[in-house]
Protein backbone atom coordinates (compact mmCIF):
# COMPACT_ATOMS: atom_id res chain seq x y z
CA UNK A 1 0.00 0.00 0.00
CA UNK A 2 1.50 3.66 -0.90
CA UNK A 3 1.75 6.29 1.67
CA UNK A 4 0.10 8.63 1.86
CA UNK A 5 3.20 10.96 3.07
CA UNK A 6 5.06 9.99 -0.45
CA UNK A 7 2.42 12.37 -2.56
CA UNK A 8 2.57 16.35 -2.05
CA UNK A 9 0.09 17.54 0.80
CA UNK A 10 -1.55 20.94 0.14
CA UNK A 11 -2.08 23.42 3.40
CA UNK A 12 -5.67 23.77 4.28
CA UNK A 13 -4.91 26.94 5.68
CA UNK A 14 -2.75 29.13 2.57
CA UNK A 15 -2.68 26.24 0.03
CA UNK A 16 0.93 26.16 -0.16
CA UNK A 17 2.85 22.70 -0.86
CA UNK A 18 4.30 20.89 2.42
CA UNK A 19 7.94 20.12 2.90
CA UNK A 20 8.79 16.83 4.53
CA UNK A 21 10.70 16.85 7.85
CA UNK A 22 10.93 15.05 10.89
CA UNK A 23 11.27 15.38 14.31
CA UNK A 24 12.70 13.36 17.30
CA UNK A 25 10.68 12.62 20.59
CA UNK A 26 11.84 10.00 22.99
CA UNK A 27 14.28 8.77 20.48
CA UNK A 28 11.48 8.26 18.18
CA UNK A 29 11.78 9.35 14.60
CA UNK A 30 8.51 11.00 13.82
CA UNK A 31 7.68 11.72 9.91
CA UNK A 32 5.65 15.45 9.75
CA UNK A 33 4.57 17.39 6.75
CA UNK A 34 5.25 21.21 7.52
CA UNK A 35 3.60 24.01 5.67
CA UNK A 36 6.53 26.83 5.51
CA UNK A 37 4.75 29.61 5.04
CA UNK A 38 1.99 29.47 7.95
CA UNK A 39 4.20 26.81 9.96
CA UNK A 40 1.24 23.88 10.51
CA UNK A 41 2.64 20.54 11.27
CA UNK A 42 1.40 17.57 10.53
CA UNK A 43 2.40 14.24 11.76
CA UNK A 44 2.34 10.63 10.15
CA UNK A 45 -0.15 8.55 11.48
CA UNK A 46 1.62 5.59 12.07
CA UNK A 47 4.45 7.02 13.48
CA UNK A 48 2.33 8.57 16.24
CA UNK A 49 0.53 5.12 16.64
CA UNK A 50 4.40 3.58 17.33
CA UNK A 51 5.35 6.26 19.67
CA UNK A 52 1.68 6.04 21.59
CA UNK A 53 2.31 2.27 22.41
CA UNK A 54 5.75 3.24 23.17
CA UNK A 55 4.62 5.68 25.69
CA UNK A 56 1.82 3.40 27.26
CA UNK A 57 4.36 1.08 27.91
CA UNK A 58 6.74 3.13 29.09
CA UNK A 59 4.80 4.56 32.13
CA UNK A 60 3.96 0.89 32.75
CA UNK A 61 5.25 -0.95 36.07
CA UNK A 62 6.00 -4.48 35.27
CA UNK A 63 6.69 -6.97 38.02
CA UNK A 64 9.11 -9.69 37.17
CA UNK A 65 10.35 -12.62 38.83
CA UNK A 66 14.38 -13.27 39.11
CA UNK A 67 15.49 -16.96 39.43
CA UNK A 68 18.68 -18.53 40.06
CA UNK A 69 19.84 -20.42 37.12
CA UNK A 70 23.41 -22.00 37.31
CA UNK A 71 26.02 -19.45 38.17
CA UNK A 72 23.82 -16.50 37.08
CA UNK A 73 20.70 -14.68 37.78
CA UNK A 74 17.88 -14.93 34.80
CA UNK A 75 14.51 -12.13 35.26
CA UNK A 76 11.71 -12.71 32.81
CA UNK A 77 11.05 -10.05 30.35
CA UNK A 78 7.20 -9.40 29.88
CA UNK A 79 6.10 -10.56 26.86
CA UNK A 80 4.26 -7.22 26.15
CA UNK A 81 8.30 -5.78 25.96
CA UNK A 82 9.20 -8.14 23.10
CA UNK A 83 6.43 -7.96 20.90
CA UNK A 84 6.65 -4.37 21.33
CA UNK A 85 10.28 -4.55 20.05
CA UNK A 86 9.96 -6.91 17.75
CA UNK A 87 6.94 -5.28 15.86
CA UNK A 88 9.51 -2.11 15.77
CA UNK A 89 12.57 -3.78 14.72
CA UNK A 90 11.47 -6.39 11.93
CA UNK A 91 14.63 -5.50 10.25
CA UNK A 92 17.13 -4.50 13.05
CA UNK A 93 19.27 -6.51 14.99
CA UNK A 94 18.80 -6.73 18.43
CA UNK A 95 21.13 -6.97 21.33
CA UNK A 96 20.55 -6.86 24.90
CA UNK A 97 23.22 -5.11 27.29
CA UNK A 98 22.70 -5.29 30.96
CA UNK A 99 24.77 -3.25 33.73
CA UNK A 100 24.64 -2.91 37.18
CA UNK A 101 23.98 0.65 38.48
CA UNK A 102 23.75 0.40 42.06
CA UNK A 103 23.34 -2.43 44.48
CA UNK A 104 19.57 -2.34 44.10
CA UNK A 105 19.36 -1.19 40.60
CA UNK A 106 20.21 -3.43 37.09
CA UNK A 107 19.50 -1.81 33.90
CA UNK A 108 18.77 -3.49 30.64
CA UNK A 109 19.41 -1.61 27.26
CA UNK A 110 17.97 -2.43 23.84
CA UNK A 111 20.45 -1.11 21.41
CA UNK A 112 20.58 -2.19 17.67
CA UNK A 113 22.42 -1.94 14.32
CA UNK A 114 20.27 -0.96 11.95
CA UNK A 115 20.53 -3.41 8.58
CA UNK A 116 20.37 -0.78 5.82
CA UNK A 117 18.99 3.52 6.27
CA UNK A 118 15.63 4.03 6.08
CA UNK A 119 14.56 6.12 3.55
Amino acid sequence: MEDVFNTTILCNNCNQATKKSYINKDGFKIRTMQCDSCKKEWYHPGDMQDYENFSRLRNKCFQVKLRYVGNSYAISIPREIIQFEEEMQREINEMIQMSLESPERVSITFSKKIKHILK
